[in-house]
């Protein structure tokens, strides 16, 4: 019994190593008798809606050692310093430690030091191809297109978020050696082709995008701001068609030796950052408003009942004033269309008061505040939206006028899109489609309908007060005469510790064009301009210079009244 019992042990213990540990056995002698040089497989490149190329490929090298496999180690380590600009001493190091089976020399050297040891036949050294990332327009888009780490794979933006689909799968030359690692004499090297990567196309526009980023440069100096920002928006789907970040670097010369430096202009602050947008919310606060009013709500203002002209109100003890006077009846027999035209807090104050806190944070929760957007990009903060059950009234009050409440820029211009655009919120979306390298398309997106807004009769009427604005009201420098368009400026203070920033503001302005049939949308956003600091006076000219540019570009006619 106890010999039958040895027995299938052995048996079981030779099926194991025969059948189950086949592979793996196969892999780690394979190992022993061979040396592999790899073969990186070709990164995708990253186009433009128009096809320009914004990230690809420029030939390069990898040099390779292997210590058991060198015959003079010195003699080698001369002539390699020399060819590839290596210090003597670390290379003489590299190629006398037999520590590890393979060592890299140098990574991604140019073809010149490549030729400049190529048919030297030295014992136990190897190069392989392995190109570098290159961006052709530099520093244009660097925080959404991100960039590659040393060993070539996606880092940041979206180069990271599509890392899958663009590093492809690398190939490997093998060659058959001896237990040391030295070549076999006679022995045939078995060649593993790699896989190149997938190319990826944007929603953005580059000559969009550096329309932008040339307005945001200008704003960005001439108010000495601490950082410049803008969205570019089609409303209709809400396809990005350009996002700016300044301060920026150039992706050709990444500051990796700063760390801290790198995260910061790395970091793209339109989808990662958030603030309160101040008076821009009124669109929404207004919104919601209309279309309680166009749906019978009795409490809802009416678009043309007028408002309490007294400067200030009082919730909760809480004094919220406006930032008029309001002397010499400024302000006085308002509409809700002169409220946005004069961009009245306390106007706002009693909308959010009337509508209630129950529907008042349905509609927030529709114009996607307090969640993700969806965009096709990575650390997309949510926001800051105080949960209702703990909501005190004076905050819920403030907002009614874009206090009290943080959002990301993405989430702001989704929010205002859904406005003006019929009341339709879709996913925002920076890749159009996924290509192969033969040009197949194998992966194609489509606008998603995430949620309805608010009616279409709403959103006729909101646009066609928020065009008053720009026509009559605080938005006049965004006014383009012909090509009606429609918007909300807004002027926020900054707190540190819990306590208002003294002198420090963020100046921003949101719009968009044609404001009868709205498809073009513009946030701009200009933080702690020095000098001047209202949203009308700092942001509103920018998104005025990125359409006339828009315009121009596009070839876009004047509007018929």
């Amino acid at each position: 019994m106890a010999i039958a019992f040895i027995f299938c042990l052995f048996l079981a213990r030779f099926f194991y190593v025969q059948v189950i540990w086949k592979d793996d056995l196969n892999a780690r002698a394979l190992d022993q008798w061979t040396r592999e040089i790899p073969i990186a497989a070709g990164r995708g490149n990253i186009y433009d809606a128009n096809g320009e190329l914004l990230a690809g490929n420029t030939p390069a090298y990898t040099v390779y050692a292997r210590a058991n496999a060198v015959a003079d180690a010195e003699g080698e380590a001369e002539t390699l310093s020399a060819a590839l600009g290596l210090s003597y001493e670390e290379t003489l190091e590299k190629l006398t430690d037999g520590s590890r089976s393979e060592i890299v020399l140098v990574r991604r050297t140019d073809k010149t030091a490549v030729q400049s040891i190529e048919g030297l036949d030295l014992a136990g050294v190897y190069y392989s191809r392995d190109d570098a990332r290159f961006y052709p327009h530099g520093a244009l888009a660097c925080q959404v297109l991100g960039f590659t780490s040393y060993d070539g794979a996606g880092a940041s933006g979206l180069e990271q978020f599509y890392n899958g689909y663009l590093a492809g799968k690398r190939g490997e030359i093998l060659f058959e050696t001896d237990l040391v690692g030295v070549d076999l004499e006679g022995a045939t090297a078995a060649y593993i082709p790699g896989t190149d990567g997938m190319d990826v196309t944007l929603t953005l526009d580059y000559r969009i995008q550096t329309i932008a980023e040339e307005v945001m440069a200008r704003a960005y100096e001439t108010y000495s701001a601490k950082a410049a920002r803008a969205i570019v928006m089609d409303v209709t789907d809400f396809s990005v068609l350009a996002m700016v970040n300044l301060p920026s670097y150039d992706l050709n010369d990444i500051p990796r030796n700063d760390l801290a430096a790198l995260n910061a202009l790395s970091r793209n602050g339109l989808v990662s950052d958030v603030y309160e947008p101040g008076s821009t919310f009124k669109i929404v606060t207004a919104a919601a408003n209309i279309e309680e009013y166009l749906r019978g709500n009795a409490t809802a203002y009416a678009p043309n009942r007028i408002f309490s002209s007294a400067r200030t109100r009082t919730v909760d003890g809480t004094t919220i004033r406006c930032w008029s006077d309001h002397a010499n009846g400024k302000h006085s027999n308002q509409t809700l269309a002169e409220a946005l035209n004069n961009s009245c807090n306390p106007c706002f104050v009693d909308l959010a008061l009337a509508l209630g806190k129950e529907t008042f944070y349905d509609y927030l929760d529709a114009f996607g505040f307090g969640r993700a957007t969806g965009l096709d990009f990575s650390g997309e903060a949510i926001g800051m939206l105080l949960p209702e059950s703990t909501l005190r009234d004076c905050d819920f009050a403030r907002i009614g006028f874009g206090q009290s409440i943080a959002v990301t820029p993405l989430q702001l211009a989704c929010a205002s899109a859904a406005a003006v655009n019929g009341g339709y919120f879709y996913a925002p979306r920076l890749v159009a489609k996924i290509t192969s390298a033969e040009g197949a398309v194998l992966a194609e997106t489509s606008p998603m309908l995430v949620k309805r807004t608010v009616s279409e009769e709403a959103s006729a009427l909101l646009t066609s007060m928020l065009e008053g604005v720009v026509r009559d009201g605080s938005g006049k420098k965004a006014y383009i005469e012909g090509y009606r368009v429609a918007g909300k400026t807004g002027t926020a203070q900054k707190y540190e510790n819990g306590h208002i920033a003294q002198g420090k503001y963020v100046s921003s302005f949101v719009g968009c064009f044609p404001a009868n049939s709205p498809k073009y949308l513009a946030l701009v956003i200009v933080d702690e301009p020095q000098g001047a600091y209202y949203g009308s006076t700092v942001a509103a000219p920018c998104a005025k210079e990125i359409f006339e540019g828009m315009i121009e570009l596009l070839g876009l006619h004047p509007v018929e009244e």
